[in-house]
């Protein structure tokens, strides 16, 4: 296990170096003076050139592209990653403002998801091709093709406005606000979910080993719940740790719709008024996220299956 994750520790190091760069060039290239931004910001005023001049220097921006980009990656070691000229904050402490509230978005999504797609797609697989299979498999697929955008606004019409169960005005992160943004995101991802647990449950029930317990004897519950399902639940985990791997990284376009005041929002915000190094240390986030998960599912699937230390399947 050691193993693995030095090899990891060492994979996001790399990645995380290569984001750093292009995002990093791609600031340093995109229209607009970064230096009289960081003094105007969003209002409209007039600054001479003289105090443009003075704040480029102060900040470096006045040396060459590698000097600049060895400078913030000094910084970004030590957790230093700029400074937001939007909110007039450091770029560290606005991300972890905003994370609490997408790490609690996450976990609820997640945990829903959890709770309707398992029974869902087990049930669905033990009644492969009969009537309760089709409408399982009729309702994913409706779930799958819904745009998350228009879920959303819908849930919100019809339990904030029509029967005013939830508040309309998001912004505070509670359990009232997060009840429709987290069925929005869980209602999607249960769908896709529920018909990938079918297919794994029902992949399995076709296995050699399915048929030799039931030569030897065993009740199908017995074969479901202790043959089965250990073995199809692990490779779910993949989908488990992907998704939230995306949840933690921001919806943007769930949290826009709510209000809800996660890293996606912000994400969005810092775009619209073009808070380049706000936009950096995102995308740094959501890539050493992705990076960490998969590290931890390369984890569990050691422990989960030992046949993985000995080098087999």
């Amino acid at each position: 296990m050691w193993r693995i994750i030095g090899r990891h520790m060492g994979q996001i190091i790399i990645v995380l170096l290569g984001i750093s760069f292009i995002t990093f060039a791609l600031v340093t290239l995109a229209p607009g003076d970064t230096a009289k931004l960081m003094i105007v910001g969003n209002q409209d005023i007039v600054v001479s050139q003289e105090e443009i001049e003075a704040v480029r220097h102060e900040y470096g921006l006045d040396q060459p592209f590698m000097v600049q980009y060895g400078n913030w990656l000094l910084k970004a070691v030590q957790g230093d990653l700029g400074y937001s000229y939007m909110s007039k904050m450091p770029v560290t402490e606005k991300i972890f403002a905003s994370l609490p509230a997408t790490i609690l978005l996450a976990c609820t999504s997640i945990i829903m998801m959890l709770i309707v797609s398992i029974p869902a797609g087990i049930y669905a697989a033990v009644k492969s091709d009969k009537w309760a299979d089709y409408i399982i498999r009729i309702t994913t697929f409706w779930g799958v093709s819904i745009p998350n955008f228009w879920l959303g606004l819908i849930l919100l019409w019809i339990f904030g406005l029509k029967l005013r169960l939830v508040p309309i005005v998001g912004g505070n992160v509670n359990f009232e606000s997060i009840i429709l943004p987290a069925a929005t995101l869980a209602i999607v991802m249960a769908s896709k979910f529920t018909r990938q647990v079918r297919a794994t449950i029902l992949e399995q029930l076709n296995e050699d080993y399915v048929v030799g317990a039931r030569a030897r004897g065993m009740s199908e519950r017995y074969i479901l719940w202790r043959e089965v399902l250990p073995n199809a639940l692990l490779p779910l985990i993949t989908l488990v740790g992907l998704s939230l791997g995306n949840l933690l990284g921001g919806t943007a376009v769930v949290e826009i719709v709510f209000g809800w005041p996660g890293l996606g929002r912000l994400a969005v915000d810092s775009i619209m008024y073009r808070d380049f190094f706000t936009i950096q240390g995102i995308v740094l986030w959501i890539a050493l996220m992705y990076m960490i998960i998969n590290m931890i599912i390369d984890a569990l699937y050691l422990i989960l299956d030992p046949r993985l230390k000995k080098g087999g399947i």
